[in-house]
């Protein structure tokens, strides 16, 4: 177990922020855990349970204890055409990934190279290209941080919407992540429809991909289209997609002519929030020490010693900018802290 006071927190945020907590912990197992819930009091709070830091932005030092899943490990087991892949929430996500891949584990593909750990997946529910956690998602193992009570909750006790879960809201910070099983599959069915897979691989003239072939084809997109954390500092996707009722949507394209959307059912429709934010000029646009990527609009970056103040400056200014225009107010993903 790492038990330290007054931990800076650089290296475990992807953007970078030269912030310090009160009192770091990092936990290597279950009666870890259980040691560290035992031990905590009341000044050790507020607690805030981290993970990767891909999905956070510390605006300041944070007054509290950090508590860090360093749990790791997988086990599969078949059934019935499923494999149930129970993995410690402390492993990278990616790294889960890449051993599906390899194994014959199949539905994770189109998650590849999304930072952080496995932990987050079931909070955050992930997704890219047509597929999120939560359709992957089949139990999730917890402790509770008052009780010490193990908890497991499956899928559907979850409420899980588009990066939503009960994780983000009425258990924020209740329970420590410890174990997530995904049900996937050992048949390989490519989803193809979503983003700009089809035709990157038509260009490289791949009719009938592989598993191997649809995970190489996702990681090069991902790897053009965004920076680096470690020479931009950066959460990834900072702003979610809205989603509006069909109403809207026709307003819009009254207005704006072609307007990119993907149908949510029959009342709903997604926008992309990236597409506003370039159209109202901000895609490569500086402000002081951040920006906007200047290949994904959705990407604030931290351009050198910028502070968490800073990027939520440039967060405002472009809410603001997209809700004059367009009339939708578009939400950060991250976590602000």
């Amino acid at each position: 177990m790492k038990d330290v006071l007054n931990y800076n927190l650089k290296g475990r945020n992807t953007f970078g922020m030269d912030v310090e907590c009160r009192r770091f912990i990092e936990f290597y197992s279950e009666d870890e855990l259980h040691q560290v819930i035992k031990s905590l009091t009341d000044a050790d709070k507020p607690l805030f349970v981290l993970g990767g830091g891909s999905n956070v932005l510390f605006t300041k030092d944070f007054d509290g204890t950090v508590l860090h899943s360093a749990i790791k490990g997988h086990h599969a087991t078949r059934m019935d055409g499923s494999v149930f892949l129970r993995c410690g929430s402390g492993e990278t996500w990616d790294d889960v990934v890449k051993l599906c891949v390899e194994n014959g584990l199949y539905g994770a593909e189109n998650l590849s190279l999304i930072p952080g750990e496995v932990g987050a997946t079931a909070v955050q529910n992930i997704g890219a290209y047509g597929v999120e956690a939560k359709d992957l998602i089949f139990k999730i193992e917890a402790i509770d941080i008052n009780t010490g009570q193990k908890r497991e909750f499956l899928n559907e006790d979850c409420d899980y919407s588009y990066r939503w879960s009960k994780f983000k809201g009425e258990w924020k910070n209740q329970y420590v992540i410890t174990f997530v099983t995904y049900k996937l599959s050992d048949t390989f069915v490519p989803r193809l429809e979503y983003g700009n897979i089809q035709s990157e691989l038509d260009k490289r003239g791949i009719k009938t991909p592989t598993v191997t072939q649809m995970r190489n084809v996702v990681k090069e997109i991902r790897k053009a289209k965004l920076p680096d954390p470690s020479v931009e500092g950066n959460a990834g996707s900072f702003f979610t997609n809205p989603i509006v009722t069909k109403g809207k949507y026709v307003q819009l394209v009254n207005e704006f002519g072609t307007v990119p959307h993907y149908l949510v059912d029959e009342e709903n429709i997604k926008i992309p929030a990236g597409w506003m934010i370039e159209q109202c000029g901000w895609k490569g646009k500086l402000l002081g020490r951040v920006g906007v990527h200047s290949r994904q609009a959705l990407v604030l970056v931290n351009k050198g010693g910028a502070e968490g103040k800073d990027v939520l400056k440039l967060c405002e200014a472009i809410q603001s900018d997209v809700m004059n225009k367009f009339g939708i107010e578009i939400k950060p993903e991250v976590n602000i802290i």
